[in-house]
């Protein structure tokens, strides 16, 4: 089994940092802009009432400006949250606090066994990057429980970028069955090492786009890595839980059929301070009460909401 201790990693640890929509995936975010000069009212006044009734306006304009500009989190004068109007599901947020409330205990196989406890405190902070890389790489069509025995063989092993290209297949193959087409899983595993090791020095990038670029690493896989390894949130992280939870809630303007077209679909709306919280939250959630087949809608909280259990 993984360690379920808190990681010392200072990117898990780290504050989550969301990012603009308007800038890639490897860029900070920054102050949208600094607060224009203040207007000259003096001159302003003796323009007379029109002009001062203009300059109202344009104060008022730019403090909304300001405030739109404002790192969200910020807080402090002149900082506040706008939100474009726009659709928003339907008791989402009753069902979203229900989640929390069944959730609470913290006792699904994600919360101990997901891909930030599979990782070497001890070892450096580029190891424990590439281990948690490996560990979302396994986690593919894989129960958590599987996964974290393969990561815990591997471990043993000592699981770094050079341990990996000097294994052969074989027994690769043999350390991570019976992982969801492990044969495959090899084959990208030494792959996506090599190219760590040529073009990252042994580390793993620091954007989406470059970790969906290896082989084998999916955009779900990707979002969790940079909230994970670098302690950034890039964007929804979807699995399969999360796809169906949020189409039986009606959490999407309309049916998506794949994870990706529910990210989407869902950073269209859901407020970005609840990205990083979504993932593990329904992941948990579908495990033990939205199952895939027989879901337990007798004891969910959200049964009265649920469109999916109405007339079950």
């Amino acid at each position: 089994m993984c360690s379920p201790q808190e990681s010392g990693m200072n990117a898990v640890g780290a504050r989550m940092v969301t990012r603009s929509r308007s800038r890639g995936p490897g860029a900070g975010l920054r102050r949208g802009g600094e607060e224009g000069a203040p207007l000259r009212s003096v001159e302003a006044a003796a323009e007379g009432r029109k002009s001062h009734s203009s300059v109202k306006r344009q104060r008022k304009t730019q403090r909304l400006n300001v405030a739109y500009e404002a790192s969200e989190g910020e807080t402090g004068e002149g900082a506040e949250h706008l939100q474009a109007p726009g659709w928003e599901p339907r008791d989402w947020q009753q069902q979203l606090e229900n989640i929390r409330t069944m959730r609470s205990g913290k006792d699904a196989p994600v919360d101990q066994l997901g891909a930030e406890h599979c990782y070497d405190l001890s070892a450096p902070p580029k190891v424990q990057r590439y281990q948690v890389l490996l560990s979302l790489m396994l986690s593919s069509q894989t129960k958590d429980q599987v996964t974290a025995g393969a990561m815990q063989r591997l471990r043993a092993q000592g699981l770094t970028v050079d341990s990996i290209l000097q294994t052969d297949d074989s027994t690769l193959g043999t350390l991570i069955y019976p992982v969801g087409f492990w044969r495959n899983k090899v084959k990208y595993i030494k792959q996506t090492s090599a190219i760590l090791q040529q073009r990252y020095g042994g580390d793993i990038p620091a954007s989406v786009a470059e970790l969906v670029a290896l082989p084998g690493v999916g955009p779900k896989m990707a979002h969790l890595a940079m909230a994970v390894a670098w302690g950034t949130v890039s964007g929804i992280a979807v699995d399969t839980h999360v796809h169906r939870i949020a189409n039986r809630l009606k959490w999407t303007k309309k049916a998506t059929k794949s994870p990706e077209a529910t990210r989407t679909a869902l950073e269209e709306w859901l407020p970005r301070e609840l990205w990083s919280e979504i993932n593990g939250l329904l992941v948990g959630f579908g495990q033990q009460t939205c199952l895939p087949i027989h879901p337990r809608c007798q004891a969910c909280l959200n049964r009265a909401l649920c469109p999916a259990a109405q007339g079950l």
